[in-house]
């Protein structure tokens, strides 16, 4: 049976969220909003969303700088995932996330997507191009 995989990109008020049944393929799936740095509420929310959609791994964006050094956004990555598994023993696998949302965007654009609709999605797209990275890497062989 195959893993279902979940991959999230995490900013001060949305967390974008993408999907994998396969295993191999990641599709945008959606943005959850929430009140800006309450990080609890997100994690509140992808609980349930793990638990309503019998998740087995999270890919969770770890931004880092391009020195590779770790900085706010990446230590609230950290303490992110700490949250979520005090309340959820799924796995969580850190994926560095440079330039994703950068990704996410540069598509959109190329794509001729309107502003206001890339902004409702590049948070989700972001997601999914850290989900289908780590996908990448462990479907190699």
């Amino acid at each position: 049976m195959n893993k279902r995989y979940i991959g999230l990109d995490l900013g001060s008020k949305t967390l974008g969220i993408s999907i994998s049944e396969s295993g191999i393929i990641a599709s945008n799936h959606s943005t959850y909003k929430f009140e800006e740095d309450n990080y609890q509420l997100a994690v509140n929310y992808i609980n349930d969303f793990i638990n309503d959609n019998k998740i087995d791994v999270v890919v969770l964006g770890l931004p880092r700088h391009m020195n590779n050094d770790l900085g706010i956004r990446g230590e609230i990555s950290l303490q992110f995932k700490e949250l979520l598994s005090k309340i959820n023993d799924c796995e969580i696998i850190l994926w560095d996330e440079r330039l994703s949302t950068k990704s996410a965007l540069d598509v959109l654009i190329k794509g001729s997507v309107r502003r206001d609709k890339q902004k409702k999605i590049k948070d989700e797209l972001a997601a999914t191009i850290i989900l289908q990275n780590y996908l990448d890497s462990i479907n190699k062989n």
